[in-house]
Order: C-alpha cells, then sequence, then structure tokens
C-alpha cells in the first residue's frame, strides 16, 4: 500500500468535495424534499462536487511530486 502525505487544507478540501459529492446524490434519491427544491439543489452539490475533484486531484498529484523519496 502506497502512503501518501499531504497537508491539513489539502485534507480538508478533499474531504469537502468528496462530502458535497455524497450530499448531492444522496439528495437525487432522497425522497422527502419537494421534487423541484431537491433536483436544484443536488445537482448544484454534483456539479461542485465533481468539478472541485480536478483541481483536488491535480494538488494531491503535485504534492507527491514535490515530496522528496523516504
Amino acid at each position: 500500500m502506497k502512503n501518501v502525505t499531504m497537508s491539513p487544507p489539502t485534507l480538508i478540501f478533499l474531504v469537502a468535495t468528496r462530502a458535497a459529492l455524497a450530499a448531492g446524490v444522496g439528495m437525487l434519491v432522497a425522497g422527502k424534499i419537494p421534487e423541484s427544491k431537491r433536483r436544484a439543489v443536488a445537482g448544484a452539490l454534483v456539479a461542485l462536487g465533481a468539478l472541485s475533484t480536478i483541481p483536488a486531484a491535480l494538488s494531491l498529484r503535485r504534492q507527491n511530486r514535490t515530496a522528496p523519496a523516504a
């Protein structure tokens, strides 16, 4: 297993993007919120989570390239 080291801000950003994506998907399958509101909010959360994954992944990749080999 490969160990990955990241700074606390990067970790928080990565967790937040995953949480937004999961919350959006969860809202899409939930039935307790009126459909018009649910679709709008869920779509925004899914889009936010998916689009913010790209910079998070690039940041993580960049951090691993500049880290000295142990």
